[in-house]
């Protein structure tokens, strides 16, 4: 079992490109289980046909002691186990301890065991790398990170510092930085600007998306491109990634 975690600004496009891989993934013929770790709790609508599924903070708090594995893992396009942390209400609480508590459940429930995962995907809000959001880092869930930005300052500012947050995690034997995704905006130079900022990280840009309406047509549909748009070239493009992806997880040395 491969675990990943995919980092990144909110808004950058991270929950669509992980849901992208996870599709491309399954069609690969790998098991895939997809974690979102947003308190938006969205980052697997796309594989559930657009519906949003019960967190598991919300469904601790529905049936307590009585939750099982199949109140908070839902099967979506391909296979793909999809799960939700969830959040705290808003301005109550912190949305990080709600990654943590999602994490213990998950492991009580012998998650991992019950449904023997090939790919865990990790999607984590990248805004801020500290307490639960750090959790993948640092608690032994990833072995490996891989940030999504672009070339806006911002999406690139944010991937400096959770790569300095792995830097520092690293040195303890936690996750190691595997590269950077880059979910093109057209930003001028922007392929240029990713390469020069992921080489300052000592890490390399493993793919380059393409900017490209068939993600907005798929997700108008509540699907990925993978599921909507089979055919189309983007959809090549995610298997590309795909296929990148499961090059530099088998070749990565873990220290």
């Amino acid at each position: 079992m491969k675990k990943v975690a995919i980092y990144g600004k909110g808004g950058i496009g991270k929950s669509t490109t992980t849901s992208n891989l996870s599709a491309a993934l399954s069609q690969m013929g790998l098991k895939v289980m997809q974690i979102g770790c947003d308190p938006k709790s969205d980052s697997t609508k796309n594989l559930m046909g657009g519906k949003r599924i019960p967190t598991v903070l919300d469904q601790i708090a529905k049936k307590g002691e009585n939750l099982s594995l199949e109140d908070i893992t839902f099967e979506g396009y391909g296979g793909v186990i999809c799960v939700e942390s969830g959040g705290p209400t808003p301005g109550i609480g912190c949305a990080g301890r709600g990654i943590i508590t999602a994490f213990e459940k998950l492991e009580e429930l012998h998650a991992f065991e019950v449904y023997e995962p090939d790919i865990v995907l990790y999607d984590v809000l990248g805004d801020v790398v500290c307490g639960g959001f750090a959790m993948p880092i640092r608690g032994g869930y990833a072995d490996q990170v891989m940030i999504v930005t672009s070339g806006e300052m911002m999406a690139l500012f944010a991937a400096d510092n959770i790569s300095r947050a792995i830097r520092n995690f690293g040195k303890r034997g936690y996750a190691q930085l595997a590269g950077y995704i880059q979910n093109s905006r057209n930003v001028e130079n922007e392929d240029e600007i990713v390469s020069k900022a992921a080489g300052e990280n000592d890490t390399e840009v493993l793919y380059i998306v393409p900017r490209d309406s068939a993600v907005q047509l798929a997700e108008s549909e509540g699907k990925t491109v993978i599921e909507a748009l089979p055919e189309s070239e983007m959809a090549d493009r995610y298997r590309e990634l795909a296929a990148k992806f499961v090059e530099v997880i088998n070749n990565a040395v873990l220290v």
